[in-house]
């Protein structure tokens, strides 16, 4: 599975913090008695804030400004990312590893920087990517094809040569509907769906590890 050019999803597929925001995204959605069902994860989870904010307003009715609702989220989720989260298992030392055979590595995440930044210095693993990019920067979300074109554009490759990796099923398919290569991830978050994206990508790895091994 070896590649020159990879784009990696940030929350659940580097680091271990889809538990955090569910638990912020739910706490949300609680706190006005907004109903849900099993399937919200996976239909915000590649939104990222501001799509997640317009998905509770406009679909289910949460009623709350744009603006305000994002604040509200970022404060939740704030603290977990500044010092708590940590890099899922072997996934530093894997970076490390492809970093040194020469691989391009690079970030596309439905976060925001005020998040995903400060997670990955404090994780030692920023030096490690020619590009973080969040959704915000492209102004659209996962689950629009023209992210992964216009993402393969910044870093100088064709886009069927970058392989995209991501633990949810939505942007996994999008990824390879656009025209990417693509590896699902395992993340407890989406296990229920594990048949589904094996079946919608090229390769799918339980361990950072079966990136260097395969």
């Amino acid at each position: 599975m070896k590649h020159k050019y990879y784009l990696f999803d940030f929350d659940g597929t580097l680091v271990d913090s889809m538990p955090t925001f569910c638990s912020c995204m739910l706490r949300i959605l609680d706190e006005n008695h907004i109903s849900y069902d099993d399937s919200i994860i996976k239909i915000i989870t590649p939104l990222g804030l501001n799509g997640s904010a317009e998905y509770f307003i406009n679909n289910l009715g949460l009623n709350m400004g744009k603006e305000q609702l994002v604040l509200l989220m970022k404060e939740y989720m704030l603290d977990a990312y500044f010092h708590t989260i940590p890099a899922k298992k072997n996934v530093p030392e894997v970076l490390k590893a492809l970093k040194a055979q020469g691989a391009s590595l690079n970030v596309l995440t439905a976060s925001p920087h005020i998040t995903l930044d400060a997670c990955l210095k404090r994780l030692g693993m920023w030096e490690l990517f020619d590009n973080i990019w969040s959704c915000d920067d492209f102004n659209t979300t996962k689950a629009d094809p023209q992210i992964y074109v216009r993402a393969a554009e910044k870093m100088n490759a064709n886009l069927e040569n970058v392989l995209f990796l991501d633990d949810n099923l939505n942007a996994d398919q999008t990824a390879k509907a656009a025209g990417m290569q693509v590896c699902g991830v395992y993340d407890e978050s989406s296990k229920d769906y594990v048949d589904q994206m094996k079946a919608a990508t090229d390769f799918y790895i339980y361990n950072f590890q079966e990136l260097l091994d395969s």
